[in-house]
């Protein structure tokens, strides 16, 4: 595995952080003249972590393997970080910690059949489990109806990233694309934080910075999210548009695993589309098997 140095991550990041926060924010007077850089000061954030500037600037170089959790604590709340952002600069500091490289993450390449047999016995409810860089290695047949499109591409296992920044569907699919886009970007730059020597991840993250402005630009903010619930919108090609609650569970005997689970309000239009997508995806799973049927005694 080779070495990985994050100290650029952890420069970008904090300066980042800190270009978003205005000095009246935070209690401080703006001053005269023009500011040379949108937000705080380095100075700043150190007066307000209570460190001298120039150990704030040494950190900001990415100089933090060695940083306590006490003053890591000073910084966060110096910069206003929420409890994502937060656990980022945390993972960030372990992350370069030299005793960290000999400890990393594993996520396993599947599911146990358990946890499969778990999804498939959410009838009414799409389900699917993903790793952190939005593989989706398990599904139930409500969540593969619901995720078709994603699907149509062969390459496997399907990707969620790839699929909203590299297949036009994803534009029809999502009616909120930016807020699609925004999100699978901010759990990416979440997963590298955490495990910034996955060759998986990062072979990823360098495909599509090759092939898309659109994750370039995304990825080059820096944003990271916790994403345990809320709202998504859909248009399926079959049964039009729906909103389903999610709710995002971490899989405590599958480490690294996320099990996603869509509702519909009782009595609402979404509760009738996914009865009518149920009866669709039975239907295609129908035909599928007579079609290999017919072309295995064609062959026989």
């Amino acid at each position: 595995m080779r070495d990985v140095d994050n100290r650029s991550d952890i420069r970008e990041f904090l300066a980042t952080r800190r270009a978003k926060i205005t000095p009246e924010q935070v209690g401080l007077p703006a001053g005269g003249g023009r500011r040379r850089v949108p937000g705080l000061r380095r100075e700043e954030v150190a007066v307000l972590a209570g460190v001298s500037p120039e150990w704030y600037a040494r950190l900001e170089k990415g100089h933090i393997g060695g940083v306590s959790d006490s003053v890591l604590d000073a910084v966060a709340q110096a910069l206003r970080l929420d409890e994502a952002e937060r656990d980022h600069l945390y993972d960030l500091a372990r992350a370069a910690r030299p005793a960290s490289r000999s400890s990393r993450r594993r996520t396993p390449p599947g599911v146990r059949p358990s946890v499969q047999r778990i999804l498939d016995a959410m009838g009414t409810a799409p389900a699917l489990v993903r790793n952190g860089r939005l593989d989706i290695l398990a599904i139930n047949p409500l969540g593969r109806a619901l995720y078709s499109p994603a699907f149509e591409d062969p390459s496997r296992p399907a990707n969620l990233a790839r699929f909203n920044f590299l297949d036009p569907r994803s534009r029809d699919f999502y009616p909120e694309w930016n807020e699609a886009a925004n999100t699978s970007v901010a759990l990416l730059r979440t997963e590298a934080g955490r495990d910034p020597y996955n060759r998986e991840l990062t072979d990823l993250v360098g495909e599509l910075a090759t092939r898309s402005e659109e994750f370039r630009t995304r990825w080059a903010a820096h944003n990271v999210r916790l994403h345990r619930a809320g709202t998504k919108r859909f248009h399926h090609p079959v049964v039009g548009d729906v909103e389903l609650a999610f709710d995002a569970l971490e899989l405590p005997g599958e480490p690294g695993l996320t099990l996603t689970a869509y509702t519909a309000e009782p009595g609402s239009p979404t509760e009738d589309a996914l009865a009518l997508l149920a009866s669709w995806a039975a239907t295609d799973r129908h035909v599928d098997t007579e079609t290999v049927a017919a072309e295995e005694h064609q062959w026989n």
